[in-house]
């Protein structure tokens, strides 16, 4: 029978009036990956703090370790390593110098320390970095050097609090690599995380929505547990179709070019055609698909009124026409952002390499690539922040290096974190960026109305901002960062931990800005999120690697075809897979192996014969829809292997 090692009963935590963990039954099994999913204020943090015994709970019982966390969080230590979102290392300090502090601190015998800090560096790839100050650290760097602290003294528990924000794909693959070596020593992890692709990782996962958890399974059995059916809807015009399919179904959304609509069973799918067809629709395709773990989150919540249900009527109040002579400038090309041979240096270093692609208007643009790639370096010299080296770029109809002063009154930005003031109100943040764009007397009435409507706060105007929701703040943010109708609008990982119905509506509303002609740039690590785009662009060391659409990237087969493995060690099968020079992007993914080949029909069997020679059956082997990371990392990938960088 399978020991348990986080039990939970009734744990419930109030903060005044506000219940932010409500009633939580858990069990965890020792060995496992456990991986707690929700928004931003759904009660994730506060779990894990009360499962280490940093809080009190008000009511409920907890076990960790087996130890009574409630009534003796003393008895955890030695037991238990957390790493928060914000694990603080010692910038000064160099990545060996962080590890021994962390090992004194945890009172590591010598000999063991230095077994265990080789080991951790081997593990990670940081050998290379260990003298480094961890200050000039990449941010997946540092993530890697944080858990290899918290795993200097060998936890039998791994407490992780979102360790991946804010990373790129390929660190994130290897920050899960380090983790899944660990299992084999029998550490347990249990993990929080905003992102519902993350939480495929996890051997189980709970999904948790105001303080309660709403459904809890392998994220297999929950992406099979939708009672409904799943369409991926192309058609044209896309929005034309989106409007029809809205009137007739609730559960319906622009995913990049495509739609997808939830209806109760397959035999919707001629009804939704033979509707868009009457109705002068183009249909090109109508397919089932497999739901992701956002799709089953959204189905299951609670239904009940939204926040900002006056959006729609108001959006068209948004984006009025400008009539300065710059903007016909701009209109009379089909590009808002032509980009031509664009380099940056810093001293011998070159942080963009000659960078050329186009952005038409009104087109949702995402800029990918992992940390230190240059994608914050391109964005500051088409905002006119930072001069280039050489070549040139027009934005907005505007020279960025002779009109970097005009060309801001064009552009508007929405950073990660919103960029908001929390002790202001909704209407007095409105005010502030008002005054910044210059916007004063009826004009600013006229937006504020508009911001407020479409935020859905009409009323809740002396609302401190700290006190939103963050689907509020979001829309909130958004309206402050196009009050000057800008033509323009710059999206930093836009929708990180909202939650999954606000990242929604959020993105209806891009669309919207997109079909007035607002050009969309969006960077992001966020995979999810890079689908909603029209077209992703990927940089990697400066350069410029791969450009199209989302579909159109996946079907050229640049990076071949996803092969999904299911056997009982994905950690023993990939370490045998790897060995064979045929099978070196190869990588757990939760409890199965995820392997890039050039044909997964062809490669089935010869995968599975030689697995199962060496002793690791397989029960599941086929392929599988390829992903954003996984398209992501294939091409990061194989342009290491070309050696040129």
């Amino acid at each position: 029978m399978e020991q348990n090692t986080i039990i939970t009963r009734g744990l419930t935590k109030n903060f005044d009036s506000v219940t932010a963990v409500n009633g939580l039954d858990l069990s965890v099994k020792k060995g496992e990956i456990f991986g707690l999913v929700g928004p931003d204020g759904a009660g994730k943090t506060t779990t894990i703090q009360m499962l280490c015994g940093i809080l009190s709970p008000t009511s409920g019982r907890a076990a960790v370790a087996e130890v009574d966390s409630v009534n003796n969080a003393e008895g955890l230590g030695g037991k238990i390593g957390y790493m928060s979102e914000a694990f603080s290392l010692y910038g000064t300090l160099s990545v060996g110098e962080n590890i021994d502090f962390f090992a004194d601190l945890y009172q590591v015998p010598k000999e063991e320390r230095e077994k265990r800090k080789e080991k951790l560096l081997q593990f990670s790839r940081l050998t290379e970095f260990i003298d480094r100050p961890a200050e000039n650290l990449s941010g997946g760097m540092k993530k890697k050097l944080a858990l290899c602290c918290t795993l200097m003294y060998s936890p039998e528990i791994l407490f992780l609090d979102e360790p991946t924000t804010g990373v790129d794909p390929v660190s994130r693959r290897e920050f899960w690599k380090l983790i899944y070596d660990f299992i084999s020593e029998g550490v347990t992890v249990f993990v929080c995380t905003p992102y519902m692709d993350e939480a495929e990782r996890c051997d189980r996962v709970a999904l948790m929505h105001q303080g309660r958890i709403i459904k809890c399974d392998t994220p297999r059995s929950l992406k099979q547990s939708m009672q409904g059916t799943l369409l991926s809807i192309k058609a044209n015009p896309l929005r034309r179709a989106f409007e029809i399919l809205r009137q007739e179904y609730s559960k319906v959304e622009i995913f990049g070019e495509e739609l997808h609509l939830e209806v109760s069973d397959a035999r919707q799918e001629e009804r939704v055609g033979n509707l868009l067809t009457d109705a002068g629709i183009k249909v090109e395709d109508i397919r089932g698909i497999m739901p992701s773990l956002e799709d089953i989150f959204v189905s299951i919540i609670d239904e009940g009124p939204k926040e900002g249900q006056e959006t729609e009527k108001n959006w068209q109040l948004l984006v009025p026409q400008r009539n300065d002579d710059s903007s016909k400038a701009a209109q009379e090309t089909d590009y808002s952002v032509e980009v031509e041979e664009l380099t940056r240096t810093f001293g011998s270093f070159t942080a963009v390499n000659k960078a050329g692609f186009k952005v038409k208007r009104g087109e949702i643009f995402g800029f990918l690539g992992p940390n230190g790639s240059g994608k914050s370096t391109t964005i500051k010299m088409l905002c006119g922040l930072l001069p280039p080296t050489s070549g040139k770029a027009r934005v907005a109809g505007l020279d960025i290096f002779k009109h970097s002063r005009k060309l801001r009154s064009k552009i508007g930005y929405m950073s990660q974190k919103f960029s908001l003031y929390d002790d202001l109100t909704a209407e007095e943040n409105i005010n502030f960026f008002a005054g910044v764009y210059g916007l004063r007397g009826n004009v600013l009435k006229e937006r504020k109305a508009w911001v407020l409507a479409m935020a859905g706060l009409t009323g809740k105007e002396n609302t401190v901002t700290r006190d939103l929701s963050g689907g509020w703040k979001q829309r909130l943010a958004l309206g402050c960062s196009i009050l000057h109708q800008p033509e323009i609008l710059f999206l930093d990982e836009p929708t990180s931990g909202v939650d999954p119905n606000a990242r929604r509506e959020f993105w209806d509303l891009i669309y919207q800005l997109s079909e007035q002609g607002v050009t969309v740039f969006v960077t992001t690590h966020y995979m999810d999120e890079a689908e909603h785009c029209h077209t992703i662009a990927l940089i990697y060391y400066g350069n410029m690697v791969a450009m199209g659409s989302p579909s159109q990237l996946k079907e050229e087969n640049l990076a071949g075809e996803l092969l999904e493995i299911e056997t009982p060690n994905p950690m023993g099968a990939l370490d045998l897979l790897t060995e064979d020079a045929a099978y070196q992007q190869a990588s757990v993914f939760g409890s199965t192996l995820h392997l890039m080949v050039d044909n997964a029909a062809q490669a089935a069997a010869g995968v599975k014969k030689l697995l199962e020679q060496n002793h690791h059956p397989v029960s599941r082997v086929e392929k599988a829809p390829l992903t954003m990371e996984d398209l992501f990392v294939a091409l990061i990938e194989a342009e290491d292997r070309k050696g040129a960088y």
